[in-house]
């Protein structure tokens, strides 16, 4: 008989394992605690108007070929991609943007309006970030943190001191225009840390920036989910959704039995894609690989309060990715990761996917995506949400040059209660554990447990890391382990 193998959580992750393993041959059954498959990535859909509840950018896209090429599949089979020109733009002020463009080039001459020379630095950054880019692909990303020996080859040991350095020192080494060094600073916060904190390697993301650029998933980043969870039914998988997971019952060191609200479902394996803390509280104490006190010294990415916006109008002034920076960006990352408190001059982030999308909104109508990074664990209540958003909203007229108070249909807000309520997630944490030098490939929490021989991990808390291509490479990882590790066939 085939392994069965219970599979908790449906976002990206949980799909990409789901279908490695379905396609290995193994019974796959995912329980998924919502409504709809997506974990973070779900959408909302009110009055016409298309919003993805979570991510929203669609960055590394040769990390979605090779997942869909290893099923002799492409992602133009599920979806229509468009690279967004201009990939964002950054304000820093009252009518006073940059423009981020589709190539380089374009690029290179946006820095040089700003700063002479910079546009040679750039060229001479984007470059190394590049190599890094192909070695943390080639040589790095797809290892599964079992051991340090999988840092080491002749490569990765040319790239170490790259370890000990960190993003902000070396962008500032180079470049001297705030506004330069805002943008190049910005890419490393989708791993989670501050600049300062962020190992120098990880300079390839902005490659993924700049070099291979931004693009837009007709539908919203759902159709990648509605992709994947195509894919994975074709190869067998079974999916149920409304189901809540308990616990997990342990019999002589093996998970044996995953319960939900609605009954109780055997299984041969168990991987969890929920949050790696919530997946260790559905196990007996003794069963646990961490602490309360390990969890509580990492280092966790930030939440987020977001806003899903109707307008009645079309807006001006903005594109499809548009962040605000004109404020302190450091004051703003000192209240995430070093005070913890809420934001006294918040930056953000705005997305109106209905500028590329004509059906992310009614005809002649906008939605708007707005997003401000907070720590996670905050203090969350109606009063707060309501102060921010008229935070936002006043500085987005005032810098946009528009007014759009009275053209406001409804908005829907999202934060660290939901978070927690809708996704288990550690204190409300939007985007998993940071990439810092010391939560880095082997130093994460592990993908296989210590302590149950056949439990299972993958998602933003263990490797590769927070983000949606590393979800998708989390899940191969982890099938991979499991192939290796645990035969298939049922020992019933």
């Amino acid at each position: 008989m085939k392994s069965k193998i219970i599979i908790i959580g449906a976002g990206f992750s949980s799909l990409s394992a789901s279908c490695y393993l379905a396609k290995a041959g193994y019974d796959v059954i995912i329980l998924e605690k919502n409504a709809t498959v997506g974990g973070r990535a779900r959408q909302l859909k009110r009055d016409g108007f298309t919003f993805d509840l979570g991510p929203s950018w669609y960055w590394m896209p040769d990390v979605f070929e090779r997942f869909f090429n290893d099923f002799d599949k492409k992602p133009s089979d599920f979806y229509h991609l468009d690279k967004l020109n201009p990939a964002y733009q950054v304000y820093f002020g009252e009518d006073d943007s940059i423009l981020i463009e589709d190539t380089l080039e374009k690029i290179c001459t946006a820095f040089e309006n700003e700063e002479e020379g910079s546009s040679i630095k750039l060229r001479k950054f984007i470059a190394n970030a590049e190599d890094n880019y192909n070695v943390a692909i080639k040589d790095l990303v797809y290892k599964p943190g079992v051991s340090p020996l999988e840092l080491v080859n002749a490569k990765t040991i040319k790239k170490i001191g790259q370890f000990f350095s960190n993003i902000k020192r070396d962008v500032r080494k180079e470049f001297k225009n705030d506004r330069l060094i805002k943008i190049l600073e910005f890419p490393v916060l989708f791993l989670g840390a501050k600049p300062s904190d962020t190992p120098s390697f990880y300079s390839f993301m902005n490659y993924a920036d700049f070099g291979l650029g931004t693009w837009h998933p007709t539908g919203g980043m759902y159709s990648v989910i509605e992709a994947m969870e195509t894919l994975a039914k074709s190869l067998g998988v079974i999916v149920m959704t409304d189901e809540n997971v308990k616990e997990i019952k342990i019999k002589d060191k093996k998970a044996t039995e995953v319960v939900t609200d609605k009954g109780l479902f055997t299984a041969d394996i168990v991987l969890s894609g929920a949050d790696y803390h919530f997946s260790e509280t559905l196990l007996a104490p003794q069963f646990r690989q961490y602490s309360e006190k390990y969890w509580e010294k990492k280092t966790f990415a930030p939440s987020s309060l977001l806003f899903y916006v109707g307008f009645d109008k079309k807006l001006k002034n903005v594109s499809h990715h548009t962040l605000f920076f004109d404020v302190d960006f450091d004051a703003h990352a000192h209240d995430i990761y070093d005070k913890a408190a809420w934001p006294k001059d918040p930056l953000f982030y705005a997305n109106f996917p209905s500028m590329t999308d004509a059906a992310a909104a009614p005809e002649g109508k906008e939605g708007g995506f707005f997003l401000i990074p907070i720590a996670p664990g905050l203090e969350d209540t109606p009063e707060l949400r309501e102060q921010y958003f008229d935070i936002i909203m006043n500085r987005f007229q005032e810098i946009t040059q528009q007014d759009i108070s009275n053209n406001i249909i409804f908005k829907e807000s999202f934060c660290v209660n939901d978070f927690i309520k809708e996704y288990n997630s550690y204190k409300g944490n939007a985007y998993g554990m940071a990439n810092t030098l010391l939560q880095t490939a082997f130093l994460r929490p592990n993908l296989k447990s210590k302590k149950v021989s056949n439990l299972y991990f993958t998602g933003q808390l263990t490797v590769p890391g927070p983000g949606v291509p590393p979800a998708l490479i989390s899940g191969k990882l982890v099938a991979e382990l499991i192939i290796k590790h645990q035969p298939n066939e049922s020992p019933i």
